[in-house]
C-alpha cells in the first residue's frame, strides 16, 4: 500500500470520527428546539435503521465500493452469526444514546463528550474482571493520563461550568454501556459484511429504545413537524457516515493509526460546542484535552505495525 492510499483512508477516518463529534451540538439544539430525550433517539435510530439497510442491500444488488472476491461475502445468507445476537449486542449502542443524549441535556456538550471517553479505562476494567485479561503496563499508563486529562478537562478549575451529578453518573453510564458494545460488537458478527452487520446493529438499538420510549412521535405531529430534520442529521452523522468513512479507511491506515485518527471525535465536540453552543472552555480544559488525546495515542501507537 502505497503513501497516497495510506493518506486518504486516514482523511475519511478523521471525517468520520468528526462527523461523531458534531452529534452532542446537533442534540443541544434539538432539545433548544423542544424535543425530548426520547423523540430525539427514537427518530435517529429509525432514520439509522433505514439508512443502513437501504446502504447494504444496494451494495448487496450492485457491488459498488467492493472487489470481486468480496461481492459474494455480501450476499452471504450461510453466516455462522444469529442474527438476533447481533441486534442484542446492538442494544448497548441504544443505551450509549439514551445516557449519552441525557448527560448533553444535564451537562455542557463539551463536558459530555469527554466523560463518554471514559470508556477507554472502563472497558480495560470490564476485560479484567469478566474476562480476566491483564491490561498491558502501557495501556495502564494511558488509562491513568486519561483520569488526570478528565479533571482538568472536565471543568473543575473552571468557575463557570456547572457541573450536575445526575449528567456525571449519565455521562460515567454512557461511557460503561459504550465500552460493553465495543466488547460484544468485537465478538459477534464478524463474518458478516460490514453494513449488514451495522443494519442489524442499530435495528437492535432502535426496538430498545422504543420499548423504552414508544414513537408516539409518529401520531402526535411531532415527527413531520420538523422533528425529521433533526433524526436525518443524527442518523446521517451519527449512523451512517462513520462506518461508511471507517469501513473505507480503516483497512488504509491499520487498527493502530486508525485508532488515533478516531480520537479526533473529542476536539471536536468541544471545539464545535464552543463555536456554535458559545460554551467557556477554559485553557486548562483544551489542556485536558490535550492530556486525554495523548493518551489514546499512547495506548494504540505502535511504530513497528504502523510502519512509520
Amino acid at each position: 500500500m502505497n503513501v497516497n492510499d495510506k493518506l486518504r483512508g486516514g482523511i475519511f477516518v478523521f471525517l468520520g470520527a468528526c462527523s461523531f463529534g458534531v452529534l452532542s451540538t446537533i442534540v443541544k439544539t434539538a432539545y433548544g428546539d423542544g424535543y425530548s430525550l426520547g423523540e430525539i433517539t427514537g427518530s435517529q435510530t429509525f432514520f439509522g435503521m433505514i439508512m443502513l439497510w437501504i446502504v447494504y442491500l444496494f451494495q448487496r444488488k450492485t457491488g459498488i465500493g467492493l472487489s470481486p472476491s468480496k461481492v459474494s461475502e455480501v450476499g452471504n445468507v450461510n453466516s455462522k452469526t444469529r442474527w438476533w445476537l447481533v441486534m442484542l449486542a446492538g442494544t448497548f449502542t441504544g443505551l450509549v444514546g439514551i445516557f449519552y443524549y441525557q448527560c448533553v441535556k444535564l451537562l455542557p456538550a463539551s463536558i459530555a463528550i469527554i466523560l463518554l471517553m471514559q470508556y477507554l479505562w472502563i472497558s480495560m476494567l470490564i476485560e479484567a474482571v469478566v474476562f480476566r485479561k491483564k491490561p498491558q503496563k502501557e495501556r495502564l499508563t494511558a488509562a491513568g493520563i486519561v483520569l488526570v486529562g478528565t479533571v482538568l478537562a472536565g471543568g473543575i478549575f473552571n468557575s463557570e461550568v456547572t457541573l450536575n451529578i445526575k449528567g456525571i453518573v449519565f455521562g460515567l453510564l454512557a461511557a460503561t454501556c459504550y465500552a460493553v458494545f465495543i466488547l460484544t460488537s468485537g465478538r459477534v458478527g464478524n463474518d458478516l459484511p460490514v453494513f449488514k452487520k451495522s443494519a442489524l446493529l442499530i435495528s437492535g438499538s432502535c426496538i430498545l429504545t422504543w420499548i423504552i420510549f414508544p414513537p408516539l412521535f409518529f401520531i402526535d405531529g411531532a415527527f413531520l413537524g420538523g422533528l425529521y430534520k433533526w433524526g436525518l442529521a443524527l442518523a446521517a452523522l451519527g449512523t451512517v457516515i462513520p462506518p461508511l468513512f471507517f469501513s473505507i479507511g480503516m483497512p488504509r491506515t491499520g487498527v493502530s493509526l486508525g485508532a488515533i485518527l478516531s480520537a479526533a471525535e473529542l476536539p471536536t465536540a468541544v471545539t464545535v460546542s464552543h463555536f456554535i453552543l458559545h460554551e467557556n472552555v477554559a485553557l486548562l480544559q483544551w489542556l485536558g484535552v490535550a492530556i486525554i488525546l495523548s493518551a489514546i495515542v499512547l495506548s494504540n501507537l505502535n511504530i513497528k505495525k504502523a510502519g512509520f
